[in-house]
């Protein structure tokens, strides 16, 4: 998974990720390329944390929690039917899930600022 924000200044991250349960609770475990964790977010209806490290941080709702870690809002309602190759129309985003039977998935962000380029490698459980 890599995230591009063109913010100011602009951020951008890759990591492994291991995607658990659906938009209304979760988890999501980002590791390093040397397999060390990066962080832990788990959600559920009106709360989610976010361990990375020693720290952990508590939020209201999941999209108050991405926000806060990226930078950018991802609508993550969405990146779950994008994932299962159904179109989602998000205003401000288009997703091209042309290549997610080859577990590819790219999303773009357009509006609002700041621009977003979210690029998605996955497998699916069997």
């Amino acid at each position: 998974m890599s995230l591009r924000v063109d913010s100011a200044p602009p951020q951008s991250f890759s990591a492994f990720f291991d995607l658990r349960g659906n938009a209304k609770a979760g988890q999501l475990q980002l590791t390093s390329p040397i397999g060390s964790t990066l962080g832990l977010a788990k959600w559920s209806p009106g709360m989610a944390t976010l361990q990375t490290g020693s720290d952990i941080r508590q939020f209201d709702s999941i999209e108050l929690m991405i926000e806060a870690a990226t930078g950018a809002a991802i609508p993550l309602d969405a990146l779950f039917g994008w994932l299962d190759g159904q179109q989602q129309s998000v205003p401000g985003w288009r997703a091209d899930l042309s290549q997610v039977g080859a577990g590819r998935l790219q999303a773009l962000r357009d509006s609002p600022t700041p621009t977003a380029d979210l690029r998605i490698v996955f497998e699916r459980p069997q």
